[in-house]
């Protein structure tokens, strides 16, 4: 069994994958910046654990995640304020790539998006580009660390059922059902092959297993 942290465990795709995770008999601890939302995180199987990550500290979230064998990063600021889009994509991401360090856990998962890059070739009247550039700045300094890092790349993001299969890289065309992700995050925290790997996917042909153990 192995102990895995959450961060913004009440998201979409982070609800799917402690589901996914506590069904297969690991320790799951999500964390939540809302009280009110502890009931929907224990239906899961998971801990809930009330951290506002916006606002910890990097040796307040070292204590938040410390005893853990893994993290995912799955929060966002969802679209507010391009001063809240900074403040939670990139800055409390990247302090919490240090807190892993400082807590010991080398495996750390980022959930980025399809495309995400420093040069992203947006106009700064685009209204995702902060968004782009928070993103592009955590996954490079996640790159630069020495954990045991993946990013995952999908495309744009559904509500629908889980397919099961995706296709990888320049085949990565069309959607990606939340659900497909949180997929995706737990076959890739089960193989260490995808260390070091940015993958892209969208909803496609290839079992999501096939696809991954694909990746060196």
């Amino acid at each position: 069994m192995t102990k895995i942290a959450i961060i913004g465990g009440h998201g979409k795709v982070a609800l799917h994958l402690a589901r996914l995770l506590t069904t297969a008999g690991h320790d799951v601890s999500s964390l939540i910046r809302n009280p009110e939302h502890v009931d929907d995180v224990t239906a899961t199987g998971a801990t809930p654990l009330v951290a506002d990550v916006e606002h910890l500290s990097v040796d307040e979230m070292t204590k938040a995640l410390a005893g853990h064998d893994a993290v995912v990063w799955s929060a966002g600021a969802g679209g507010g304020s391009a001063e809240r889009t900074y403040a939670v994509d990139r800055d409390a991401a990247i302090r919490s790539m240090d807190a892993a360090a400082q807590a010991g856990i080398n495996r750390y998962v980022m959930v980025s998006y399809l495309g995400s890059r420093a040069d992203h070739g947006a106009s700064p009247d685009n209204g995702m580009f902060a968004y782009y550039e928070a993103k592009a700045a955590a996954d490079d300094y996640l790159r630069a660390t020495s954990l045991n890092w993946t990013i995952l790349g999908p495309s744009t993001l559904t509500l629908a059922a889980a397919t099961g299969s995706i296709n990888v890289g320049s085949k990565a065309t069309g959607d990606t059902s939340r659900e497909n992700v949180a997929l995706v995050a737990a076959a890739v925290l089960a193989d260490d092959n995808t260390v070091g790997a940015f993958i892209e996917f969208a909803d496609g042909d290839v079992p999501i297993g096939e696809a991954i153990a694909a990746i060196h």
